[in-house]
């Protein structure tokens, strides 16, 4: 049990509040204990250090770090004492990140099915020379894929909602199982405050 909360996602952000990142809990504790990071309470925004977050009692409920002599709360979010860039990242070409960037819905009559209906279809078909590339692969139910069939959307007679694009990196694409509601408020915020390239 100990192992699973210490694995569990926490987001790391610069010291400009953007996210920058997602670590483990384990490694997140490594940086509040080296004085490289702060633990953020997403309730108030207010920062704690080792020994100040050491020192809170965990509420009914909420995951906890047990140690020989107590417990504690496990942080969701950690804010970096000293690194304000926002580094490149990329998000990996994979089903489940498709599945994320289309929304679970196909990109073809924009219904949602459920993730079960939905297949991975390529605009350029592969029997035409189309590959497996974010700007060629986008979600499709059962049923427009099979109407689709080997053509292009312009062969099939069929409008394709949004052209396909690599998505920039988030949060959301971290290889995380797990879905923390308190990091809304930071994406959310760094969304709406984050300086747009010309």
């Amino acid at each position: 049990m100990v192992a699973a909360v210490l694995d569990r996602p926490t987001l790391v952000l610069n010291r400009n509040w953007q996210p920058v990142g997602v670590a483990t809990v384990a490694r997140a504790l490594v940086k509040v204990w080296n004085e490289s990071a702060r633990i953020v309470d997403p309730a108030d925004y207010q920062l704690y250090t080792w020994d100040d977050w050491t020192r809170l009692s965990p509420e009914d409920g909420e995951p906890i770090i047990r140690t020989t002599r107590n417990s504690f709360r496990v942080p969701e979010v950690v804010v970096l004492s000293n690194y304000d860039r926002i580094p490149k990242r990329t998000v990996a070409f994979s089903r489940r990140n498709v599945f994320k960037r289309d929304r679970y819905t196909c990109q073809y009559c924009n219904r949602r099915p459920g993730s079960e209906e939905l297949t991975i279809d390529h605009v350029l078909p592969r029997a035409q020379g189309g590959t497996s590339t974010w700007e060629n692969c986008v979600l499709a139910c059962v049923d427009c894929n099979a109407r689709k069939a080997n053509r292009t959307p312009e062969q099939a007679h069929m409008r394709l909602r949004k052209k396909p694009t690599r998505p920039n990196w988030k949060p959301v694409y971290a290889a995380y199982g797990v879905t923390i509601d308190s990091w809304t408020k930071f994406i959310s915020e760094a969304y709406w405050n984050v300086q747009l390239d010309e």
